[in-house]
């Protein structure tokens, strides 16, 4: 199991100390991640986090998103990336804000607004179908296709931190069922989903995106470790299958707001319902081997009746107001 770094304050304080030789002040640990530990301070006037993990490609990727960058999306700016106490650090930009799924019901409709205009700045970023699937290591698997990259989501990886799953589901056969079903369900689908190539971020709640107090504008949107390119509406059905836990997110209807967005075409909505129904089953089975490795039963029970709304449920309705 995951042992985030939990270095002293006098550890810290001497690091960046000496990093920036110069006075460090109001330096606080923040909630960070479930691989990395994060930490707030200010240098003279400008703001600060440091993570730490035993991991960099998540660092890493975050640092090689800044080329993504624009007005609708404020990606932090990562200043460095290296090693310091035992362990990989990142040192970004701070913005300030608050997390997209505290956004309570009454303002989900300035949330909804923000989201869309999130949405749509992922997929105003330049594509190409020959773009690698992995866009940050594309040496890594040159052929995949969207398609398999879905697939990937569901296999039981041996050499993965993570492997292992496989065996503890097949023991609990109701859980197990709902995972067969929806791999048998994901696989009648795939012939709908185009092999696109739009930048989709893979993790948009999860305290990755951070709005205004008034909810109207994304202040930040980071961690990238989860991303690559496919097809937009997976991060349509990121949100809309975990609404369940997140009734601000739920009543922004970003499923409405997207059949509604000025800049899709009807030929980028084509199949849009089989599409984002596949997308809300992968993302939902992916997690059942993730909720098996953490020991996290309450989450895996849910995920799963998720899964069976979803199942029982079938596509949503594409009719616009």
């Amino acid at each position: 199991m995951n042992q985030k770094p939990r270095p002293s304050t006098k550890q810290l304080s001497n690091f960046l100390t000496d990093y920036h030789s110069s006075t460090i002040n109001n330096l606080e640990p923040i909630s960070g991640g479930f691989w990395s530990s994060a930490f707030t301070y200010s240098v003279d006037s400008e703001h600060l986090v440091l993570r730490l993990g035993d991991m960099s490609e998540g660092f890493l990727m975050d640092q090689q998103a800044m080329q993504f960058k624009n007005g609708s999306l404020p990606i932090p700016d990562v200043l460095d990336v290296g090693e310091a106490l035992g362990h990989h650090y990142a040192i970004s930009r701070r913005h300030f804000g608050k997390f997209l799924e505290d956004v309570p019901v009454e303002k989900s409709e300035a949330a909804g607004k923000a989201l869309e205009k999130l949405l749509a700045g992922l997929r105003s970023v330049e594509s190409s179908l020959d773009d690698p699937v992995l866009w940050y290591n594309p040496e890594a698997a040159p052929d995949l296709t969207w398609h398999n990259w879905l697939r990937g989501g569901l296999i039981d990886n041996p050499d993965s931190i993570s492997g292992g799953w496989q065996e503890t589901l097949a023991k609990n056969k109701p859980i197990n069922a709902i995972f067969q079903a929806c791999q048998a369900r994901i696989e009648e689908l795939l012939p709908f989903c185009p092999e696109r190539r739009d930048l989709i971020h893979g993790d948009l709640l999860h305290q990755n995106v951070l709005l205004s107090e008034d909810s109207s504008e994304t202040t930040a949107i980071f961690s990238w470790k989860c991303s690559a390119r496919g097809d937009f509406l997976y991060d349509v059905a990121w949100c809309t299958i975990w609404s369940g836990w997140h009734p601000g997110i739920a009543a922004t209807d970003i499923w409405s707001r997207t059949l509604n967005a000025p800049d899709l075409s009807p030929a980028d909505l084509t199949d849009a319902a089989p599409r984002h129904h596949c997308y809300e089953l992968q993302i939902a089975a992916s997690h059942f081997g993730w909720y098996i490795w953490t020991k996290n039963d309450e989450d895996l029970a849910a995920v799963a009746g998720a899964a069976q709304e979803v199942l029982e449920r079938g596509p949503r309705s594409t009719s616009v107001a």
